[in-house]
């Protein structure tokens, strides 16, 4: 049995035993496709108790009810025929399905060792990554001594457990190394550091490293005080800024809040480190926006100040993603919108590979679209002085 078969063989079972509590697909096999994830949940209506298909398109959601009957073929077609990864939680287990482009699948099933709590109210289910009872998030001030989550954190905690939910399937593609060392550049208050130090010593087998990294000397003696009390021995807060961080080993480099050219900063870190995951999402593009001379001519929409101060943010990160690839990174931006519904971000992304890139390519891609937009250079082209490309 592939391992397609058996997630839908699994489903089928969870489903017949009552078990089942949530399903996400996603990783689209096109890219051009306008859906981008599909959210399958149990859910109770007036007229008894169906499954829940909330379809995620590139600007709007659909929602479809249908017969816990149903739902393995629904599921199985969807797979064959649109996406290359399944995250299916069941009341004692998590579930993957993993595919890569070529049509090889993997299926990895972890145990949960706290039994999620099943919702059935209509649209109403959130299936939180992140446990608030723990008592360090009683002191890093997100909930009340007795867990609840305090009404002015309900935006901050759904926030974090979105960062998760976004960080976690990137991680996973590391695959099995003994070790995992992770560095949070800009770590602030703590808060997604201490949610991806537990949530993955809580699902992931291997030894998790995760070390925050914050400017503020305070913050960091806070947050590292905090990380002590919690028992927390793999998870440390340091003061120091993004381009002056050192380690002896770095898998992933995870920049969130680095604005303008700290996002730079942070890549080439990543690069110079060799971390196999680079995940930022950009900010502020102020240094490519201030040195573009492009002919109003050529570029009439350019003429507009807000065309203009988007086309810089465009060509920044596409230059970003270039340079990366020259650096032998896989590189990608997706769109992502955090729970607060706040305009929309990009989520650009480098997983290290061992192919040779095209230098040669790359840089006259590179050359020609600085040249187009009367750009001299990419701060990351400076940063990254003298690092040998993957030739």
């Amino acid at each position: 049995m592939n391992a397609t078969n058996e997630l839908i063989a699994l489903l089928d079972e969870a489903l017949k035993q009552d078990d089942f509590i949530k399903l996400t697909l996603s990783k689209t096999k096109r890219k051009t496709d306008d859906l981008k994830r599909v959210i399958v949940k149990p859910v109770a209506l007036k007229t008894g108790k169906k499954i829940s298909f909330q379809y995620q398109y590139q600007r709007r959601d659909e929602v479809k009810n249908h017969e816990p009957e149903q739902i393995a073929a629904l599921v199985k077609a969807m797979l064959e025929e649109q996406f290359l990864e399944a995250n299916m939680f069941t009341i004692k287990e998590h579930i993957m399905l993993l595919t890569n482009n070529k049509g090889s699948s993997r299926l990895i099933i972890s145990p949960l060792q706290e039994t999620p709590k099943l919702d059935l109210l209509h649209d109403k289910q959130k299936t939180r990554l992140i446990d608030a009872r723990k008592p360090h998030w009683f002191l890093l001030g997100l909930t009340d001594r007795s867990g609840n989550i305090l009404p002015s954190m309900q935006h901050k905690f759904k926030q974090i457990n979105k960062y998760i939910e976004i960080l976690e399937p990137l991680i996973m593609q590391l695959g099995q190394e003994n070790e995992i060392h992770i560095a949070d550049m800009g770590a602030g208050k703590g808060y997604l550091t201490f949610a991806l130090y537990e949530y993955l010593t809580h699902k992931n087998a291997n030894k998790i490293f995760v070390t925050g990294v914050e400017q503020r000397q305070e913050l960091a003696e806070k947050t590292q005080n905090i990380a002590l009390k919690a028992g927390f021995e793999q998870l440390q807060f340091v003061t120091g800024n993004i381009d002056s961080f050192q380690t002896e080993k770095l898998d992933v480099l995870i920049a969130l809040h680095a604005c303008d050219t700290a996002t730079d900063d942070a890549i080439a870190t990543g690069i110079k480190a060799g971390a196999k995951l680079i995940v930022c999402a950009p900010c502020c593009h102020k240094q490519i926006r201030n040195e573009m001379k492009a002919p109003f001519d050529a570029l009439p929409m350019l003429r507009f100040g807000i065309l203009f101060e988007r086309q810089a943010e465009i060509i920044t990160d596409t230059l970003r993603a270039l340079i990366m690839e020259k650096y032998g990174y896989k590189s990608q931006i997706q769109e992502f919108i955090d729970a607060g519904h706040t305009p929309k971000n990009l989520l650009l992304t480098g997983i290290k590979t061992e192919k040779h890139a095209d230098i040669k390519g790359l840089n006259e891609k590179i050359e020609n679209l600085k040249k187009q937009y009367g750009i001299n250079e990419h701060y990351l082209e400076k940063a990254l002085h003298g690092i040998k490309p993957a030739s």
